[in-house]
């Protein structure tokens, strides 16, 4: 069997690699899942809609599981840890995709799906990541962190979504430093607005869907999910440091530093333009995704 480590040649190299995907229902975790099925690896499929999951495995190419678990569960992802190491020998690649988000101004933002977003997005990264380094380790393999364009720029309206994938690209380039010398390699996945059903369900907002409209090119474009997929796997192969979904995301960073201050004052523009459109905006979370992580917290406080 190849290691992590043989990993990085490139196209091709996940044969008989095993991949662990999270938030792997439905968009980016779904068609990530069944890419890198494509590619020979086999995958295990995490995520909160066990039906969902199961329908996914069986489409796949080859052998695949799914588990259902929140990833801010300690133990719950210990457990399926243990159980993909058990059933498949080893891992080679994690990709930390699970996600949630909401919009909506602070001020007016529902407190527990403001503090979910981050429960997610950025603990339920870590929780994933503690879960698999020792299996990681094992196998010298690849963790890939998926975080966007929110952190790299702020935006109005979106102040926990784009805090958390903000910590997650710290949190990302940190425990890389820590783990390299371990033979592990960590990347950051960069992207855009991508067509799933988190960015559909908050294009339901007009507000929302307008604010975005507004942004400059190419910011202000909804992307096709295939493509951005595809540079994900291969950033994959590569075991790169750094993966964009969109090939212009990459330009972003060698001016991120003058962002803060162009949307402070353009989005303090914008924001007088909607101030009396935004009361009374819906502030939990979007899409099915955050639909499913509503009815798993309610089924689990039940």
């Amino acid at each position: 069997m190849s290691s992590g480590r043989s990993g990085r040649s490139g196209r091709g190299s996940l044969e008989g690699q095993v991949a662990v995907v999270t938030g792997a229902a439905r968009g980016v975790g779904e068609l990530l899942a069944r890419k890198l099925s494509a590619r020979g690896a086999t995958v295990a499929l995490v995520g909160l809609e066990p039906e969902l999951l199961k329908q996914v495995s069986e489409r796949l190419h080859g052998d695949s599981g799914h588990w259902y678990a929140d990833v801010t569960d300690h133990e719950a992802m210990t457990q399926v840890a243990a159980e993909v190491k058990e059933r498949f020998g080893k891992v080679d690649v994690v990709v930390a995709n699970a996600g949630v988000a909401n919009g909506g101004p602070f001020a007016d933002s529902d407190p527990e799906a403001w503090r979910r977003v981050i429960e997610v997005n950025l603990i339920g990264s870590a929780v994933t990541a503690r879960a698999f380094l020792p299996v990681l380790l094992e196998s010298r393999g690849y963790l890939l962190q998926i975080a966007s364009l929110a952190a790299i720029t702020p935006a109005p309206m979106m102040t926990a979504y784009c805090a958390s994938k903000a910590g997650v690209e710290a949190y990302a380039h940190s425990l890389r430093a820590e783990v390299a010398h371990r033979g592990v390699r960590v990347g950051v996945g960069y992207l855009s607005w991508t067509d799933t059903d988190m960015v559909r369900g908050a294009d339901q907002d007009e507000v929302m869907r307008e604010l975005r409209q507004r942004l400059p090119w190419p910011a202000n474009k909804t992307y096709p999910l295939g493509p951005a997929v595809d540079r994900i796997v291969a950033g994959i192969e590569r075991r790169s440091a750094h993966v964009y979904g969109q090939g212009w995301l990459r330009g972003m960073q060698g001016v991120r530093g003058y962002l803060p201050g162009i949307i402070g004052a353009v989005g303090a523009r914008e924001m007088r333009r909607f101030a009396p459109r935004v009361r009374g905006m819906r502030t939990g979370l979007v899409g099915a995704g955050g639909s499913a992580d509503e009815q798993a917290r309610i089924t689990h406080r039940s």
